[in-house]
């Protein structure tokens, strides 16, 4: 990636690792079943280069969100997936869904409960006091100021 922000804030380097051009769409189409280099082409339609695509790929899987595996040696192809790091993402991308359905000017997708068709909403939830947290119960703090989770 071009920018690399420089700032101690978890937001500025998430956005070192995937805030570059093509990256989350990547990552998106890995998540959604396309493995291959071809597959995953495919599934940008064809809108970025062939040596952008590579390049990006390695980045991701130096920066431990994918992993590759060669299915193929002549010529070499690889199969790409997720790692857990990769996986959690997965969050990011629901989330973003529900934020294009509510301020988008034309939706493409919606993010709904497959059991009843309705669109969720997130909600945060506190494991050490087993209670849904409301966002007015939420703050950012500094790592070090977190509380003990192994208690």
């Amino acid at each position: 990636m071009s920018q690399q922000y420089p700032f101690q804030c978890n937001i500025a380097q998430a956005l070192n690792i995937i805030g570059d051009k093509w990256s989350l769409l990547i990552l998106h189409g890995i998540m959604s079943g396309h493995q291959t280099y071809k597959e995953i082409s495919d599934s940008l339609e064809g809108q970025i280069a062939s040596n952008l695509l590579s390049s990006r790929l390695k980045a991701l899987e130096a920066d431990g969100l994918i992993s590759s595996e060669l299915y193929q040696k002549h010529p070499p192809r690889y199969r790409y997936t997720l790692t857990p790091a990769g996986e959690d993402l997965n969050i990011v991308f629901n989330s973003l869904v529900l934020w294009g359905e509510k301020h988008l000017t034309t939706c493409y997708k919606r993010l709904v409960h497959t059991t009843c068709n309705h669109t969720v909403k997130t909600q945060y939830y506190c494991p050490h006091c087993r209670q849904t947290v409301a966002d007015d119960q939420l703050a950012v703090v500094a790592a070090e100021e977190k509380e003990h989770q192994d208690e």
